[in-house]
């Protein structure tokens, strides 16, 4: 096949791309019980989602009198303790955090931080120091230390067409896969057939291509075993009907027709509320929470809450004081939202933040994001938090 061919034809690989090698080797597994099988997914809210207008300090004086326009009313707050509560739009959420199985972590930062979108979140996908530039992620390293160990690697999707830094370790990478069955006919067009039984597979090699020839030979086979073994279960609960909650019915239809894979990844974008938070905020939160809470709904009826761990996270929060355009710019410190059925601190996991002594307007971290991460690996996802993070952190108490 010659080389402008090849390159012209690889545009029907989509984001997948990124399949690795050890996907393959799934195909032989007969499928087997789930019991006890921990999936962790991981939700990000890309722009910068506002903290204080999410989880709202409703009896902080101090809130109101920095964000005299955009402040939630605290008539309209649902509450969840004595200081803080719920944005109206995530009522969804109430229910799933009565029933203990969500989690609120307040304050995660990291030291000297980054305002700019692109960096910061670098910095969260990769785990990094705030100037340390490291080119793969802590969930790809994550797939190249637990492949190290196993004979048989668990793998991780990102519910995508193309793959986040977070999903790229050094030696093995997470595959992008938005609808498996779309995958599946992409990898069935004549141009695909004809690459994979090439007889000159034997003559390509890095300067030529071999490298994506390769990873399309993976892709052909892969795409059969994720597409055979997710059409098994069909999902019979009711979720809204938004793109993002379809990835989460992905998810969940993955979890529920025992795909083998230990992380899932799925992103929402539009957080970036510089001018009119009030309204684009609270449009996208209530797309997160109704998506969400019809997620956890739908894994406790199927039993599979138990086994599943969601982590839900931002690049950064916003400045404490709103902006002369009923907005907020970007800040540091922020919350992320835990959910799962196992949970050992449920609620509100510590102190709400504080308003009164401010890094320039900014909040002040008192939790390391890393320490959250260290906890998952460690506890969820059985690696020595070491391994991945490149340093050994402490970790918490929520799982």
């Amino acid at each position: 096949m010659k080389r402008r061919d090849f390159i012209r034809n690889t545009a029907l690989a989509s984001g997948a791309f990124m399949v690795p090698a050890f996907l393959k080797p799934l195909e032989a597994m007969a499928m087997s019980s789930l019991t006890g099988y921990k999936n962790l997914v991981v939700i990000q809210l890309s722009g910068g989602n506002d903290g204080l207008n999410t989880i709202v300090p409703y009896c902080n004086d101090i809130y109101f009198q920095k964000r005299n326009t955009i402040a939630i009313k605290e008539t309209d707050v649902i509450p969840l303790d004595d200081m803080q509560g719920l944005n109206p739009n995530l009522s969804a959420l109430k229910e799933i955090y009565d029933h203990g199985y969500m989690s609120i972590i307040n304050s995660v930062g990291y030291p000297n931080p980054d305002r700019s979108h692109f960096r910061s979140m670098d910095i969260w996908q990769t785990a990094s120091d705030s100037n340390q530039f490291l080119t793969n992620g802590w969930i790809g390293r994550y797939l190249d230390a637990n492949c190290q160990n196993n004979k048989n690697p668990y793998t991780a999707i990102e519910v995508d067409d193309t793959l986040s830094l977070a999903m790229k370790g050094a030696k093995m990478k997470a595959i992008a896969v938005q609808d498996p069955y779309k995958l599946f006919q992409t990898t069935r067009e004549p141009f695909f057939k004809d690459l994979v039984h090439s007889q000159n597979s034997e003559h390509l090699n890095e300067d030529n291509l071999g490298y994506l020839y390769k990873t399309m030979i993976e892709t052909y086979s892969s795409a059969d075993y994720i597409q055979s073994t997710s059409k098994t279960y069909k999902t019979t609960a009711e979720y809204p009907a938004t793109p993002f909650a379809n990835q989460l019915k992905t998810v969940s239809k993955f979890i529920n027709s025992g795909l083998q894979t230990r992380v899932y990844y799925v992103s929402l974008s539009g957080f970036d509320t510089h001018v009119g938070q009030q309204g684009q905020q609270g449009r996208q939160l209530k797309i997160y929470g109704n998506a969400v809470a019809a997620f956890i709904k739908d894994l406790k009826q199927t039993n599979k809450l138990d086994d599943t761990l969601v982590m839900t996270f931002s690049e950064f929060g916003r400045r404490v004081e709103q902006n002369a355009s009923n907005g907020t710019d970007h800040g540091t410190a922020n919350n992320i939202m835990i959910y799962g059925g196992k949970l050992k601190k449920a609620g509100i996991y510590n102190p709400a933040p504080d308003l009164s002594t401010l890094d320039n307007g900014d909040l002040k971290y008192q939790i390391d994001f890393r320490d959250v991460y260290a906890t998952v690996l460690d506890k969820w996802l059985n690696v020595d938090n070491s391994l991945v993070l490149n340093k050994k952190f402490a970790g918490l108490q929520f799982i």
